[in-house]
């Protein structure tokens, strides 16, 4: 083989090994995630997890009796009680039950149904969050939280206004939120038919008005108040 030959695969390989922002393309950007430890009896998405199990946006956790587990995630860490449930977010953990105590220099968010927790500074601050028989309990033990509900207001405009109540809870307090009183009541249980697909319901409604249209053309043709914390 010639030598300009050797040269010209040689630039080949090269190109194709060189990084997209090498040649002056970007890569595309990659949801931020976190990693897990757990030491069993945790589980993501229904699976059991390991010890350094890598998080993504939308992934839920869950961990069992007597199981914790921590996320760590870009200047903040999360962790998770016994018996909790909620689900990872870039920027603020979705708690279903259970418990969390963050901490986080990067305002890291807890959410429990309609109401948000976020930290008033962006500096490290440490706090946690129960949801234990709709009952809120939310605690700071570094530096001060903002416990907030966005809810539409009572107009029957096309552009009904969102109001934001707020309530803080101080470094070293301690707070109870009836999630009954802010949030309302519970989601009712889903119907058991909620797990078939709309489309096959539509499409069966279909068929069924084709099969009826025939009989019925024969016969027819013969004739959210404000947050207000409570003590604890």
């Amino acid at each position: 083989m010639r030598p300009s030959s050797i040269r010209a695969l040689l630039c080949w390989a090269l190109a194709a090994a060189s990084p997209l922002s090498l040649m002056g393309q970007s890569l595309p950007d990659q949801p931020a995630g976190a990693i897990l430890h757990a030491q069993g009896g945790v589980w993501v998405n229904g699976y059991e997890a390991h010890d350094s199990t890598a998080i993504f946006p939308g992934d839920v956790i869950e961990t069992k009796s007597g199981a914790t587990g921590s996320l760590n995630i870009e200047g903040s860490t999360v962790l998770l009680a016994p018996e909790s449930l909620g689900k990872f977010q870039a920027d603020v953990f979705e708690l279903d039950h259970g418990g969390v105590s963050v901490g986080t220099s990067k305002s890291y968010k807890v959410r429990v149904n309609c109401v948000v927790v976020v930290p008033v500074l962006n500096e490290w601050t440490q706090y946690s969050v129960t949801d234990v028989n709709r009952t809120i309990q939310v605690a700071a033990q570094k530096l001060d939280v903002n416990v907030a509900h966005e809810r539409e207001s009572g107009k029957t405009t096309p552009e009904r206004e969102a109001t934001t109540q707020k309530a803080s809870v101080h470094e070293g307090e301690q707070k109870s939120f009836d999630e009954s009183e802010v949030c309302g009541p519970a989601a009712r249980p889903t119907p058991a038919s909620h797990g078939i697909n709309p489309k096959w319901i539509a499409l069966g409604g279909a068929g069924a008005a084709l099969l009826i249209w025939p009989i019925i053309h024969r016969g027819g043709g013969g004739g959210n108040p404000p947050i207000s914390p409570s003590t604890p």
